[in-house]
């Protein structure tokens, strides 16, 4: 049986619309203002043949487009539903490092005052991370992704790894009073706390 090239473009754009269908059943269960990466879907068909429904569907407003590879389902405004509300910079920010298996952990002076070294609150949201610098925008709100040393990152989002952070950012030992104070918002007792600053400056020196 010989095929024209008409039949050929009907069963093209069949299966097209067999993949925007399989793509919206399955996004329709996503909780609204969720991110999700595209390549979650090329199982459902050819990589082309995805692109082409998201692209469908963010047209058609289903799915936000928030950066490459990454949406996000919007969530309207019951009373106003032209106004929609999208994933935070700061949850893309996350998402994308859960993405690319990389660590994201609050910066050194975000830690400082945090534990009460300084009274001054970083004005701006940044991270530290072992992956590349970045920045993303959601509207008016921008988060700074910033690559560091490895050791740096050393002991995650634990008491010590907070005290590392936030101890890198001074060229001098704060005073007794300050540790206390730090040591205190970790619910480290005095003895635990001069053991793990005793560690930080050794692991600071390497």
């Amino acid at each position: 049986m010989a095929f024209n090239s008409e039949m050929i473009v009907d069963r093209s754009v069949s299966y097209r619309k067999t993949v925007l269908q399989k793509i919206e059943n399955k996004i329709k269960y996503i909780k609204k203002g969720t991110l999700f990466s595209i390549r979650n879907y090329y199982h459902l068909g050819s990589e082309s043949s995805v692109h082409i429904a998201f692209g469908k569907l963010i047209q058609d407003g289903i799915i936000f487009r928030m950066q490459r590879g990454i949406y996000c389902r919007p969530k309207r405004l019951k009373s106003i539903p032209s106004i929609i509300t999208l994933a935070s910079a700061n949850q893309l920010a996350h998402f994308c490092s859960r993405e690319n298996k990389s660590k994201l952990l609050p910066q050194g002076m975000e830690e400082a005052y945090r534990l009460g070294f300084q009274t001054q609150m970083p004005v701006r949201t940044v991270y530290w991370t072992n992956n590349m610098n970045r920045e993303f925008k959601v509207g008016n709100q921008v988060v700074v992704v910033k690559k560091v040393e490895d050791k740096l990152l050393k002991w995650g989002n634990k008491p010590a790894g907070r005290l590392l952070r936030a101890l890198s950012t001074f060229t001098r030992r704060p005073s007794d009073k300050k540790l206390k104070e730090a040591f205190s918002r970790l619910q480290l007792s005095e003895d635990e706390g001069h053991k793990l600053i005793i560690n930080i400056y050794k692991h600071l020196r390497l």
